[in-house]
């Protein structure tokens, strides 16, 4: 297991030479630059001034300004998995609230989660490595972690259980359905994700910050070196994160292997069709193509539109019903590693399904078995 001085290591690995060429002092940009533009900026400059947007707000911002929200997360539904990015815009500097930047890639996507954050990223939003806060006694990626570890994580980061929480990603809706998912097996319901992302954020003209050595970088740090002392049997500092696990959320390859003789739950696949069908190749050496038994699939684009934020729910109803997926039974969802399950968890909790459970270790740990049942549509 490696050592916290080794999860130091690896994360400034991650971080790589880029943030050796930033100052500490942030930096604000106009999101009307593309990101290249901003890239080279960076690169090529000693020292950095704020970039500012025009004088005249686009007709988000003002509209954002002109119904400035009376803030309380307590106000908020947990009914309403995801908020927008007027209302975020608004209510951003509110002191009950911390945004997360969750995004993670897939490996072939040859994308850098940190480096992308540390270029740009929502004002004063926290890093959440979904990767780094996992469980370390598998091999499996980024599996959920023990309680401890994660209430020791999320503390680094410095939240706590009376903070309402939105979690976003680069992607538009895509690895923060998978911490949105996380903070809810640990019993913390005041959290929602941001509709659209950053790329929503960004086309709606708002301001996007770039830090490199920021209190935000050191925290993430903070978090994996916590996660690494618990897993050791150390302590990891002070606990101001309390959780109350949810089992009911959290599926176990064993649950799974019973459903499919006992069919209690619906199980829906988020992969894509070829991949389910068998017909596509796994992206991960060493695991068989095909589909749990008894499981249909709906890929998880399915539950978003062109500007890849959340179907309404008339639109998503009509999603699973397609499938022939009964909204009044319960339901199991999976996927390639338990992320973009979580996406299908978050239409189906629009919908009203509060308890859905998510199969954590999904087809790659299912796939890499080899007396678990699998079919094909071929």
């Amino acid at each position: 297991m490696a050592s916290s001085l080794l999860s130091r290591t690896l994360l400034g690995h991650r971080l790589g030479q880029f943030s050796s060429s930033l100052t500490h002092k942030p930096l604000i940009f106009s999101s009307l630059f593309n990101l290249q533009t901003r890239q080279l900026h960076v690169q090529a400059e000693p020292t950095y001034t704020p970039y500012k947007t025009s004088g005249r707000p686009s007709r988000f911002m003002a509209s954002a300004i002109d119904r400035r929200i009376n803030f309380s997360t307590q106000s908020l539904s947990t009914n309403d998995t995801v908020v927008s990015v007027d209302w975020l815009h608004a209510n951003l500097r509110e002191p009950d609230m911390k945004v997360l930047d969750a995004s993670w890639y897939m490996p072939d996507e040859q994308r850098n989660p940190i480096q992308e954050y540390q270029v740009a990223h929502i004002p004063g939003a926290l890093f959440f490595d979904v990767d780094g806060i996992a469980d370390r006694t598998t091999k499996l990626p980024h599996m959920l972690p023990s309680e401890e570890a994660f209430a020791a994580a999320v503390s680094a980061l410095g939240i706590q259980n009376n903070d309402g929480l939105v979690v976003y990603d680069g992607k538009g809706i895509f690895s923060a359905a998978r911490v949105w998912w996380m903070f809810r097996v640990f019993g913390h319901d005041r959290v929602w994700v941001l509709d659209g992302g950053l790329p929503r954020w960004r086309a709606s003209g708002y301001d996007v910050e770039s830090s490199a050595s920021s209190d935000a970088i050191l925290k993430a740090s903070a978090a994996s070196e916590a996660i690494e002392k618990v897993y050791q049997g150390q302590t990891a500092g002070p606990v101001t994160f309390q959780t109350k696990f949810q089992p009911h959320l959290v599926w176990t390859l064993d649950q799974v292997r019973r459903n499919v003789e006992e069919k209690t739950h619906q199980h829906i696949d988020a992969r894509s069709k070829p991949r389910f069908d068998g017909a596509a190749p796994e992206p991960r050496k060493g695991i068989r193509s095909g589909h749990v038994p008894g499981s249909k699939c709906i890929p998880f684009p399915h539950m978003l539109d062109a500007s890849q934020t959340l179907l309404p729910a008339d639109e998503l109803k009509k999603r699973y019903q397609e499938e022939g997926i009964s909204l009044e039974g319960p339901v199991v969802t999976s996927c390639g590693t338990g992320v973009t399950a979580c996406v299908l968890a978050l239409g189906l909790h629009r919908l009203g399904k509060s308890d859905v459970a998510v199969y954590d270790g999904s087809w790659t740990e299912w796939g890499a078995q080899s007396d678990t049942p699998v079919d094909t549509s071929l």
